[in-house]
């Protein structure tokens, strides 16, 4: 209840500015239809111009003018220039409307003006309707009262809240969540795809008069750093794109649920289950699963509060694909490892989430579906689900990573026997995006520190954008060799082929390998979680034997490859923990000799 009254009090001035844009667009429109019928009347013009207004960082204009006219013998006096009153500084209507009536006024004060037959008294020098003002104030109608309007209609169509004390939920938490009642989930593509558009709606709204005004800036104004404002509209466009292929996507798969099996998925046990597309059988698409263990929480504070997900915990495999004769059924199965947090129906401050992305290349519309899912420490296995057809799928995944593995990992074969190189510009097409949009920024903040003489702004603003230039560069430019030979491991780091870092570990002193997360990506819901293999020593030192493998397969078969490549032999390992992301089914090893 509390969560409706704040959600209604904070939707409702974003409805209320919208139904004030609203009542003022419909009065110009009403206005400029009932003025059509208005006589045109010559008038004398006493004065005319506009008048400035400065504001805290900006102008603001309003023309002017005194008139009189004569209507059967009887003299009226007006002062109404347009349909709206009021200064602003939307384009150079009020700036424009006021030097033609100044001018007028100099050469004697004759005008045209618009007289109402109704009231003589009541006249205006210009009934056009002004549309780069409806337009501005069509952006607040939309944006504020959409997002109003839709905050009002999600707290009224919000569902009744349980009672959390109720003993069906104690023993079954899963239940408190509407979505969660029965093994058969449904995926979040729909509110999705609405809210990709709404969001593509917005910000194209927002952005709309920004071209014309990066036009006057540029042309008019020489301000040639107003071209930013094209990434702008270029990212409105991008938007546009996305919320049109989620809809091509939506319309091809439909809903396709997934039915659980356990249901909740278990921790300690599986997660599994089926899921049927309308598509028909083809033994040549895969579909990869990806679930993944997310803790949600806010950071900042005030104004600056925002929710984040971290990922936890990730798995991946290929669904076993089969014909139903309507369509397509793919069959799955997680191990999921103890420890791990349980999925949290109430959703209040920090909580986690289990989520299922399903994704293949196909001809035509690809697939990318996201399923939050109720996953509950009950320790409990699958029981209808084809043996056969988990077995075949993880053989899938594990050739289909040991195939990424070799991607990444160039094998080199010479007298010393084999060694393992991390070629430079392996991270091109990922770092691309953020080196141009780094030196863009950095290349507009030495214009606006030189040129415009905003130094401490200009600095700092360019700054950030080198750093994170270099960064990006970085990892385009760097290499890693690993080998090792009589005294142990080596490994040789170097920047456009210069060494600048060299570690060894003796053969004697290794322990095992561990894998670790320390940098992940994330869009549209999904996340990926980037792994970097280690060879960690007796005493607990690490000297890095592998980077750039994305989910827990991959670094499980990088574990697999480097201990092949560097000849070593896996051995259990009772330090392994299984709840950390960076740890969870750690391979211990020892040196072969």
């Amino acid at each position: 209840m509390k969560g409706k009254i704040f959600m209604s009090i904070f939707a409702l001035p974003f409805f209320g500015t919208g139904v004030w844009m609203l009542w003022s667009v419909s009065n110009v429109f009403v206005d400029a239809f009932q003025m059509q019928d208005w006589v045109q009347v010559e008038a004398k013009l006493a004065s005319g111009g506009y008048n400035a207004h400065r504001g805290d960082d900006s102008y603001t204009y309003e023309a002017y003018a005194v008139y009189s006219y004569i209507i059967d013998g009887q003299t009226f006096i007006a002062r109404r220039v347009g349909i709206e009153s009021g200064p602003d500084n939307i384009g150079s209507y009020q700036e424009q409307m006021g030097s033609n009536l100044s001018q007028a006024h100099a050469r004697g004060g004759s005008i045209t003006v618009y007289v109402n037959p109704d009231d003589p008294s009541d006249a205006i020098i210009d009934r056009g309707i002004r549309w780069g003002l409806v337009g501005f104030k069509s952006i607040f109608l939309f944006v504020f009262g959409g997002v109003g309007l839709g905050l009002l209609i999600l707290v009224l169509r919000a569902p009744k809240e349980k009672d959390k004390t109720d003993p069906r939920y104690t023993d079954s938490p899963w239940l408190l969540d509407d979505d969660w009642q029965t093994e058969t989930i449904r995926s979040s593509s729909k509110a999705s795809m609405y809210g990709v558009w709404a969001f593509a709606a917005l910000w194209n709204l927002i952005s709309a008069p920004l071209p014309f005004v990066m036009y006057d800036e540029v042309v008019n104004k020489e301000n040639y750093l107003a071209l930013v404002a094209l990434l702008f509209t270029a990212v409105g466009i991008g938007l546009l794109v996305w919320a049109i292929r989620r809809t091509l996507e939506w319309r091809r798969f439909g809903a396709s649920p997934v039915t659980l099996d356990p249901f909740p998925g278990s921790i300690g046990g599986h997660v599994g289950g089926t899921i049927d597309l309308a598509v028909p059988h083809d033994p040549a698409n895969e579909y990869q699963l990806t679930l993944t263990n997310l803790r949600s929480y806010i950071s900042g504070s005030g104004k600056n509060r925002s929710r984040n997900e971290k990922a936890e915990w990730q798995d991946m495999i290929v669904a076993h694909a089969e014909s139903t004769g309507r369509g397509t059924r793919l069959t799955f199965r997680f191990d999921v490892p103890e420890g791990l947090d349980e999925s949290d129906a109430d959703r209040e401050d920090t909580y986690y989430i289990w989520r299922l992305n399903l994704s293949a290349e196909l001809d035509g519309t690809d697939l990318d579906r996201s399923y939050d899912i109720p996953v509950y420490a009950t320790a409990t296995q699958s029981r209808s689900l084809s043996k056969l057809a988990v077995e075949r799928g993880r053989e899938k995944q594990t050739a289909r990573a040991d195939k990424a593995v070799l991607k990444i990992i160039k094998l080199i074969h010479d007298a010393g026997g084999r060694s393992m190189k991390y070629p430079i510009g392996r991270g091109v097409l990922a770092a691309m995006p953020g080196f141009i949009v780094g030196s863009v920024f950095a290349a507009v903040g030495w214009f606006i520190a030189t040129d415009k003489g905003e130094v401490l702004f200009g600095t700092l603003f360019g700054g950030i954008g080198a750093l994170f230039a270099l960064g990006t560069l970085y990892s385009m430019a760097n290499s890693l060799e690993v080998s090792r030979d009589t005294n142990g491991i080596k490994t040789v780091r170097r920047i456009l082929g210069i060494p600048v870092r060299r570690r060894q570990m003796g053969s004697h002193e290794f322990v095992r390998f561990k894998k670790d997360s320390r940098f992940q990506s994330q869009g549209a819901g999904k996340h990926v979680m980037h792994y970097s293999i280690y060879a960690v020593d007796r005493h607990g030192d690490k000297v890095i034997v592998g980077e750039g493998f994305k989910g827990d397969s991959q670094a499980k078969a990088a574990i697999r490859l480097i201990g092949d490549v560097l000849r070593l032999r896996s051995a259990p390992d009772p330090r392994a923990t299984r709840k950390s992301p960076g740890s969870a089914d750690n391979r211990s090893f020892q040196a072969l000799t």
